[in-house]
């Protein structure tokens, strides 16, 4: 059964999307089998993926609110290789829908049951706010992965949302966890980058991942051209850090596995 990871953070602009896009590319290409979903309005995931988020039939909104199925929802990455379950701006309508549903925070988690069993992973795209919509992502997931800047503002930032995410598992969602910490936009000419990285060590030795995700233009520019930058140019620094990351998230995996048989 797929495990379900939402790449959360409540501050903009931190590479959720270009994380989603990225790591879902890098998992198939380690023959993983993936499904991403935007649950973002501005559907940049969707776009990114080189799916026109203008011409959509369905798309996620749809789905919440229970107008189709998933399947019927569904789009194919060409470039990427991936299921992709679309976002365009008629999700910006489900935030007032859902309020008005029953069990409005467990409307995509009931939407995945039926198709957990096709997928190794399913990664979510939430928006940068705390919204109903992130609570739907953060309801239906095994694990949230933080994508930060080492930052000042950023590191300030983490313990709320952390613990926002632990009061989501403790009302809604008990399995829930922090999967890991992922350190993007890295530089570490910076001398904050680098004091912010230490601290983030220090406090979160198990779930900060050793993969950095460099500054790299080619990262900036492959979802202009709809299409992660494994495909657009996978010599590029960027592409290589991902493809890291994605071995490192499947190694952890396994370990918690085999840890969870002992």
């Amino acid at each position: 059964m797929a495990k379900v990871f939402a790449i959360a953070n409540q501050k903009g602009g931190v590479g959720k999307t270009t994380t989603c896009i990225n790591l879902a590319a890098s998992l198939v290409a380690t023959k993983r089998r993936v499904l991403l979903i935007d649950l973002d309005p501005q559907g940049n995931a969707t776009t990114g993926s080189g799916v026109d988020k203008q011409t959509l039939e369905h798309s996620i909104y749809d789905v919440l609110v229970g107008d189709c199925n998933l399947v019927e929802a569904m789009q194919f990455s060409e470039h990427g290789g991936y299921q992709l379950l679309p976002a365009n701006r008629d999700l910006t309508a489900a935030e007032v829908s859902l309020l008005e549903m029953k069990m409005k925070e467990s409307r995509l988690r009931y939407a995945l049951a039926p198709i957990r069993e096709n997928y190794d992973y399913i990664l979510i795209d939430c928006p940068p706010a705390l919204s109903m919509l992130t609570v739907n992502a953060l309801v239906a997931s095994d694990g949230v992965i933080i994508p930060m800047q080492c930052e000042y503002y950023a590191l300030e930032g983490l313990s709320d949302l952390v613990n926002s995410i632990q009061r989501i598992g403790k009302l809604l969602n008990p399995s829930l966890k922090i999967e890991g910490l992922l350190r993007t936009m890295y530089d570490p000419r910076i001398s904050l980058t680098s004091d912010v990285s230490a601290q983030l060590k220090e406090h979160f030795p198990d779930t900060l991942y050793q993969t950095v995700i460099p500054r790299n233009v080619r990262l900036a520019e492959a979802p202009s051209f709809g299409m992660p930058a494994l495909v657009y140019d996978k010599q590029s620094r960027g592409a290589i850090a991902y493809l890291a990351l994605a071995g490192e998230l499947v190694r952890r995996q396994r370990a918690n596995a085999h840890t969870a048989t002992v």
